[in-house]
């Protein structure tokens, strides 16, 4: 290897971490994202950059465009990438690679932003990304992902929409909401069975749509606190048809959907959807900072 590409190598790992952040929350895979930031390198590796001045805008560049293809072929693949978090869920340890990494990953970007940013189509996603999470200009984006500066900008706004909601329309009791709800998540993965009792209704109901349960109903306050006791581990709270919801992602792969109802400051109803042609038809996005 020369010195110029020993001095390529050097800035290129430099420049990996902030790479492979943006390729993971692009593709939503962290097998992917190294994919294309390992593409990135072999197409800097090939280039004249003796003109170069700012690597890493190039670099980013790059690796958007080389997301941007992945998406694309995915979408082409299958016409909802909804059925393949439930595949990817699914898929044994050894087959991910390194599912530990990848778990702290999705953690760290949010799973719940994760899913919802799956919904996204290709262009919109890469926008989003860089625009709104890494600050990028429109007029840099514009050639990623081949549309005009103006036609950039309402791809940008379209996918705030769909990732943030339509706030306008948002209960104003949501944050109280949230409270009772957290609280549920939380008593449910601490496994502390006597929170979990005060945050439900004495009738709470519970229904569950996955056929692999044999209780599809729970009725009442300790027969729901004891189901849910010690799960929860991988559910974080959302917005589901503009109400206070959660979504279970370990990963960022989305296996169902809780909606619930609410009751004199208790959790009175429950529904767990993990059917897809229902999840397809439930508008979900982030809860608003």
């Amino acid at each position: 290897m020369s010195a110029t590409q020993d001095w390529l190598a050097e800035q290129f790992e430099a420049h990996r971490s902030h790479l492979q952040g943006v390729a993971y929350r692009m593709l939503g895979s962290l097998s992917e994202a190294e994919d294309a930031v390992q593409e990135s390198w072999f197409r800097l590796s090939r280039s004249d950059t003796t003109d170069l001045k700012n690597l890493g805008g190039w670099l980013t560049t790059v690796v958007s465009r080389v997301c941007l293809d992945m998406l694309r072929t995915r979408k082409a693949r299958r016409e909802e990438a909804l059925e393949g978090y439930l595949i990817e869920a699914i898929v044994s340890d050894e087959a991910r690679g390194n599912p530990e990494q990848e778990a702290l990953m999705a953690e760290s970007v949010g799973l719940a932003m994760l899913v919802v940013l799956g919904k996204l189509n290709p262009a919109e996603r890469i926008t989003f990304v860089l625009h709104d999470i890494f600050m990028m200009p429109f007029t840099e984006i514009a050639p990623i992902v081949g549309k005009s500066e103006m036609a950039t900008r309402q791809l940008a706004s379209r996918a705030r929409r769909r990732v943030h909601g339509d706030v306008s329309h948002l209960n104003p009791d949501l944050s109280s909401q949230r409270e009772l709800v957290d609280a549920f998540l939380s008593a449910a993965y601490a496994g502390d069975f006597d929170t979990l009792i005060t945050t439900l209704d004495p009738d709470v109901v519970l229904r569950d749509d996955r056929q692999f349960e044999a209780v599809r109903v729970i009725r009442g306050a300790a027969a729901l606190a004891k189901h849910v006791s010690g799960r929860a581990k991988a559910a974080q709270v959302a917005l589901v048809n503009g109400s206070i919801g959660v979504i279970a992602a370990p990963q960022g792969k989305l296996l169902y959907v809780l909606q619930f109802t609410l009751k004199n400051g208790k959790i009175s109803e429950v529904d767990l959807i993990s059917d897809f042609a229902r999840i397809r038809k439930l508008d979900l996005s982030i809860f608003p900072s």
